[in-house]
């Protein structure tokens, strides 16, 4: 769509809302600021709550109590690590915003109630869906649903990649995890094909991975999604629908090619994907090319 430049779905309409809004809608915003202000507090971010949870895991400590990095991170107590990484990366943005005057301390002090404010919606949404997720697990409905496909994997090998992604994506989109589901997933497919150089051993994995990251984005109550939906400041349904029809499309031409790599992998692993990849392009670019034509009438 981008090189096409058109958009379909609920994004289109979206998109037709977006260039017909009137000027006077727009937000007024700050011209002092550059691409460093935006980059540095990210930046800070991520070294600073490093460095706060190998701060937990003993990193910094001395003598017998000293720990490798690796260690350290492994060790580490994330909860606390993120606070303090987080807090001293919002002072250390406040203080090189307030150097190269991009705002005043004034602006800086309130955009900090401004910022909880924007996070209570995705907080709440967060909390309803670990609420939702931990019922889901207490019921056990992954694991009865991997042991399904355990069960009848056999008789159906050539299609065991396609129903993979299938089963991996609803699990992933029912739960809003992917690593969750490639630790329940991945030990299956390992079973099933034991022989390390069998290719629908690789094949089932990729399949398992890739569907459940297709399950988590689509995914209304994923951690991502809603992080994703508080980030741009939009409604969280909203984003979630717009997302839908290209997350769908993808995963349905990934679909036809996990079957075509079932069928196919007797001619090896390298020919087998080259096979795979080369067909899921001409489908998607043919499926994009048929859904500009259409919308253009």
């Amino acid at each position: 769509p981008i090189f096409l430049q058109f958009e379909f779905g609920p994004m289109a309409r979206y998109e037709d809302a977006r260039i017909n809004l009137p000027d006077e809608d727009y937000e007024e915003v700050s011209l002092r600021g550059g691409v460093f202000d935006l980059v540095f507090p990210i930046v800070s971010l991520i070294v600073l709550c490093t460095v706060g949870m190998i701060y937990t895991g003993g990193f910094f400590a001395s003598g017998e109590e000293h720990k490798n990095f690796v260690d350290a991170f492994a060790a580490s107590d994330a909860s606390v690590g993120l606070v303090l990484g987080s807090f001293a990366a919002l002072i250390l943005s406040i203080i090189v915003l307030l150097l190269r005057r991009v705002l005043s301390f004034k602006e800086c002090m309130n955009c900090i109630p401004d910022g909880f404010k924007a996070m209570v919606p995705a907080i709440l949404i967060l909390t309803l869906a670990w609420t939702l997720k931990a019922m889901t697990d207490s019921l056990d409905a992954a694991k009865y649903v991997a042991g399904l496909v355990e069960n009848s994997a056999q008789g159906l090998q050539n299609f065991l990649p396609a129903i993979i992604f299938v089963i991996a994506a609803f699990l992933a989109f029912a739960t809003g995890t992917s690593w969750g589901t490639f630790g329940i997933l991945i030990p299956i497919c390992i079973a099933v094909f034991p022989a390390a150089d069998n290719p629908l051993r690789i094949i089932s994995i990729s399949a398992c991975m890739a569907g459940a990251v297709a399950g988590d984005h689509c995914s209304p109550i994923s951690d991502t999604t809603i992080m994703a939906s508080a980030g741009a400041q939009c409604e969280h349904v909203n984003h979630v629908s717009t997302q839908l029809p290209y997350a769908i499309s993808v995963a349905a031409v990934s679909f036809v090619t996990f079957i075509i790599a079932g069928f196919t992998q007797g001619l090896g692993l390298v020919t087998s994907g080259i096979i795979s990849w080369i067909c899921g392009l001409a489908l998607l670019t043919g499926f994009l090319l048929l859904a500009k034509k259409k919308l253009s009438k």
